[in-house]
C-alpha cells in the first residue's frame, strides 16, 4: 500500500508525533491548537480549532489521511471528513493505548521503524520511573466551576505513575466540582493545569485561600494529556514534580517549568 502523502492532523499532540517521527513535508494542515512545533503554525495551513473544524478548508488541501481523536474532535466533524478522506479516530485512556497509537500512526505513515523506537523510548523511561508511597491529589483542568479529571482518563494513568492518588479516581470523565467538595476529598495537594485552562497565579492563590493547609501548585498540562512523542520527556518531568512536592515547604508553588534531569538508566 502507498503511505499517506498529505496529512491533516487535528489532534495537537498526534501533530507533534508527525513532526518527531521526520513527517514534515507530508503533513499539509493542522490545528490552531497544534504549538509543536512551533512553525508548523506558520508554515502548514490551519484548519479551524479542535472542536470546529473548517471541513471546506480540509477539503480544499486534498488529504489522504486526517488524524482524529475521539474525545479532541467532534463525531460531526469526523463524519464530514470520512465523506472525502480517510480518518484515524484515536481513543486513548492509557499509556498502552498511547503507545498502540504511536505504532498505528507509524504504520500508516510508513514510518513503522521510528515510531517503534519512539514507542520502545517512552516505554523505558516510563518503566525506569520510582514508585514512592502515593501523594492524595486533585488535578483541575478548568475553573469557573473548577473541573477535575476522573478515573477513566488518560490523566489519571499519568497521575498514578507520577506517584499521585487521583482523589476523584471514582468519578468519571471531567466532574465539575467546588472548593469544598475538594477539601472534603483531603487531598495532600491540589495539581492546576497549564491547559486547557491556563491557570496563573491570581487563581492559585484563590485556592489556596479555600484550602488551607493543602498545597496547591501549577504543573505543566501538556506532559499529563499529550499521548505522543512529548510522553518521551514525560517520567522526568514526573520524577521532578514527585521530588518537589514531597521535598518543599511552600504552601503555593509554580512546577510548571522544573529542570528535569534524565532517569538514571
Amino acid at each position: 500500500s502507498v503511505s499517506p502523502m498529505r496529512i491533516v492532523s487535528l489532534v495537537p499532540s498526534l501533530t507533534e508525533t508527525l513532526h518527531t517521527l521526520g513527517l514534515e513535508r507530508q503533513v499539509v494542515g493542522v490545528t490552531r491548537f497544534c504549538v509543536h512545533p512551533p512553525h508548523w503554525r506558520r508554515e502548514k495551513a490551519t484548519v479551524g480549532g479542535t472542536k470546529n473544524v473548517r471541513i471546506e478548508r480540509a477539503r480544499s488541501l486534498r488529504p489522504d489521511l486526517v488524524l482524529a481523536n475521539r474525545e479532541e474532535n467532534t463525531r460531526a466533524d469526523v463524519e464530514a471528513l470520512s465523506g472525502f478522506a480517510p480518518v484515524h479516530v484515536s481513543h486513548i485512556q492509557t499509556l498502552e493505548d498511547a503507545l498502540a497509537c504511536i505504532a498505528e500512526i507509524g504504520g500508516l505513515t510508513g514510518a513503522p521503524e521510528a515510531a517503534g523506537a519512539l514507542a520502545e523510548g517512552i516505554r523505558g523511561q516510563f518503566a525506569r520511573l520510582p514508585a514512592p508511597a502515593p501523594l492524595r491529589a486533585a488535578y483541575l483542568i478548568w475553573r469557573r466551576p473548577y473541573m477535575a479529571a476522573g478515573g477513566d482518563t488518560f490523566i489519571d494513568q499519568m497521575l498514578a505513575a507520577a506517584g499521585f492518588a487521583n482523589v476523584f479516581g471514582a468519578a468519571r470523565r471531567y466532574p465539575a466540582t467546588t472548593a469544598e467538595e475538594i477539601a472534603a476529598l483531603q487531598p495532600d495537594c491540589v495539581l492546576c493545569a497549564t491547559e486547557p485552562f491556563p491557570f496563573a497565579a491570581a487563581h492559585l492563590a484563590e485556592l489556596h485561600a479555600a484550602l488551607p493547609g493543602v498545597r496547591v501548585a501549577r504543573v505543566d498540562g501538556e506532559r499529563f494529556s499529550w499521548y505522543g512523542s512529548r510522553l518521551l520527556g514525560a517520567p522526568a518531568y514526573f520524577n521532578a514534580l514527585r521530588g518537589a512536592l514531597a521535598s518543599g515547604a511552600e504552601p503555593l508553588v509554580d512546577l510548571a517549568d522544573l529542570p528535569c534531569p534524565a532517569l538514571p538508566l
